[in-house]
């Protein structure tokens, strides 16, 4: 194919993993010729730039996963790459809180794995809680994270994109990925003669996968997030507040999220989507996504497979906007639920689905092999990780 694009590296998706993984390929490889591919007009178009832009702490995972391995080095490297180009960082901390006895033993194994992970926690008791945050509340004990932080994902990815170019990588935007031939990958506009590919694709990452024979037993099932944003002038909270997580799925619950910007909102939701990008209406509708995604979503609800029923029926009423606000405002002593009326723009959840055993895949997975590396799963918190884990995949699973 004599008008094929030769580039060493070829990295499929402009989220935060496809641009950290070009990042750590250019310190590594300074004289290799490298090119990203984004469907898109731009970077951070989706899960990347409708983020909730927080950085996690690391003490929601067990110590064997690969999110405890990432997330504690990922905040401090995200927050020094933030400082160093000059981005602000919202020092807002974290407090997670119980609302009833039932909860305590769940607080209490965050607290637990936060300590195998190396995170910097403290269990503290009500009156210490409400010294950081006045306006939270809790059943006798909470957790406090100081590491946690809010950062703006569209500026970051932003600068990550001009350091990279800068670099000598290459971006084709509106290059949707249609197929590969051997060491062929075709788009929508060029064809790219490929030494190593990287498939950082998002929600598209299994289709990809599967053309190069990963990802056959597991099938992403999009949810969508939505936040609702606080309107008020004042600010009801100054640090993060979240409930007590059902730690057998790897949604966080409804939660207050200051930003980096000092808003507030609450969210997100986790409603099952019906195409991989149903954001809004019927734009983005695919037939043949609906089909395939409705078909596994009715599976799961009629087995009721990680008790898919009660979270699909609970999820869906939070579109109520009341209902959605009532959940939050457990959390806090007083809010005035009124001015949490500004719906946020929705973004989509790429949950991996083991088809096999029925269960959500709750850590990272990476397949791959000496041609192409496959990042699927790359769910919260692959934000905060993506420097940790971008340098961990060059350094380890990326052939030279």
């Amino acid at each position: 194919m004599g008008n094929a694009k030769n580039y060493d590296y070829l990295i499929i998706g402009g989220g935060i993993m496809g641009l950290t993984i070009g990042f750590e390929l250019r310190k590594k490889y300074p004289e290799k010729t490298i090119a990203i591919i984004e469907k898109e007009e731009d970077v951070a178009m989706h899960a990347s730039g409708r983020n909730s832009g927080v950085l996690h702490a690391g003490f929601y995972y067990t110590s064997s996963s690969l999110k405890a391995k990432f997330t504690v080095d990922g905040n401090r490297i995200m927050k020094a790459f933030c400082y160093e180009n000059g981005i602000h960082v919202n020092e807002c901390h974290k407090v997670v809180v119980a609302s009833d006895a039932s909860e305590l033993e769940a607080l209490y194994e965050l607290e637990r794995r936060g300590k195998q992970n190396g995170v910097d926690i403290k269990l503290i008791d009500e009156e210490e809680l409400y010294k950081i945050e006045p306006n939270s509340r809790t059943y006798k004990h909470a957790l406090y994270s100081p590491t946690t932080a809010s950062v703006d994902p569209i500026e970051v990815c932003q600068k990550i994109k001009e350091i990279l170019i800068s670099k000598n990588v290459d971006f084709f935007f509106n290059n949707k990925y249609i197929k590969k031939e051997n060491e062929y990958v075709m788009t929508n506009q060029n064809t790219f003669k490929v030494g190593f590919l990287i498939n950082a694709a998002g929600l598209y990452a299994d289709v990809i996968a599967r053309d190069y024979g990963y990802s056959k037993d597991r099938i992403i099932i999009p949810f969508k997030g939505i936040y609702l944003k606080y309107s008020g002038s004042d600010m009801p909270i100054s640090t993060n507040i979240y409930p007590v997580p059902n730690l057998l799925n790897p949604f966080l619950g409804v939660h207050y999220t200051v930003t980096s910007h000092n808003h507030v909102k609450i969210g997100p939701t986790s409603i099952p989507a019906f195409w991989r990008e149903n954001y809004d209406g019927f734009s983005n509708f695919k037939l043949n996504e609906f089909l395939q995604i409705t078909y596994y979503e009715a599976i799961l609800f009629i087995t009721n497979a990680f008790n898919f029923r009660k979270l699909a029926i609970n999820e869906i009423k939070k579109y109520n906007r009341k209902h959605f606000v009532s959940l939050a405002k457990k959390l806090t002593k007083k809010v005035d639920e009124d001015l949490f009326n500004d719906w946020l723009r929705p973004g989509i959840r790429a949950q991996l689905l083991n088809k096999k055993t029925r269960e959500l895949e709750m850590d990272f997975v990476v397949e791959g092999d000496s041609k192409s590396l496959h990042l699927l799963n790359a769910v919260s918190p692959a934000f905060t990780c993506s420097f940790s884990l971008a340098k961990f995949l060059v350094d380890e699973k990326i052939s030279s």
